[in-house]
C-alpha cells in the first residue's frame, strides 16, 4: 500500500513539474486529491463539491510575506470569474487559527479560506513552498501549478483561466 501511495505522490508530482510551466493538455492531466477540511465557520468543505467548476486552490500561511501581495490578486481575480464558474479556495495551514485570523484582517477576501494546521492536503499535493497555487479544470484534474509568487503571476492565472473557460 506505502508502494502506491509513492507512485501516485510521485505521478502527481510530474504533473505538477509540468503543469507549472504551460497548461497541460486535457488528456495528460491527472485528478487532483479530494479533500475535506474546515471553513472559518467550521463547517466541513469538499473539494469534489466544486466539479463542474474551474477550482484554484492557494496553499498559504500567515507568516508568508508573498502570500499577503498574492491575497489581493486572487480576491480580484475571483470577483471578475465567479459569475463564469471559478472559484477559489485558499488553504491556510498556520498549525494556530488565530495567525490565520489576523492575517484576514489585515488582508480580507471573499473567496473560502479552509483550514488545514496539519498542512494535510499540501503534503497531498507534493506542495513544498508556500505559497503554492494550483488551477484544477471543470473536471477536478490539475491543469497548472506556480510555486511561489512575484508580481505578475496573476497574469499567468487569469491566462490560464481563460484556457480552461474555453474548454467544456
Amino acid at each position: 500500500m506505502k508502494n502506491l501511495y509513492g507512485f501516485k505522490v510521485l505521478v502527481t508530482l510530474i504533473v505538477i513539474i509540468i503543469a507549472s510551466t504551460q497548461l497541460v493538455f486535457a488528456s495528460d492531466r491527472v485528478a487532483a486529491p479530494d479533500f475535506t477540511l474546515k471553513n472559518q465557520k467550521g463547517e466541513n468543505i469538499q473539494l469534489s463539491d466544486f466539479k463542474g467548476q474551474i477550482v484554484i486552490l492557494n496553499f498559504w500561511a500567515g507568516w508568508c510575506s508573498p502570500c499577503i501581495k498574492q491575497m489581493s490578486a486572487l480576491n480580484e481575480i475571483y470577483k471578475k470569474y465567479q459569475t463564469l464558474g471559478l472559484t477559489v479556495l485558499g488553504i491556510n495551514t498556520d498549525p494556530k487559527l488565530k495567525h490565520a485570523v489576523e492575517f484576514l484582517k489585515n488582508t480580507p477576501v471573499e473567496f473560502p479560506i479552509l483550514l488545514d494546521p496539519q498542512e494535510s492536503v499540501p503534503k497531498s499535493y507534493a506542495m513544498f513552498a508556500m505559497p503554492s497555487t494550483v488551477i484544477l479544470d471543470r473536471n477536478g484534474r490539475v491543469g497548472f501549478l506556480n510555486v511561489g509568487y512575484k508580481d505578475g503571476d496573476e497574469d499567468k492565472y487569469r491566462e490560464n483561466i481563460e484556457k480552461l473557460l474555453q474548454e467544456e
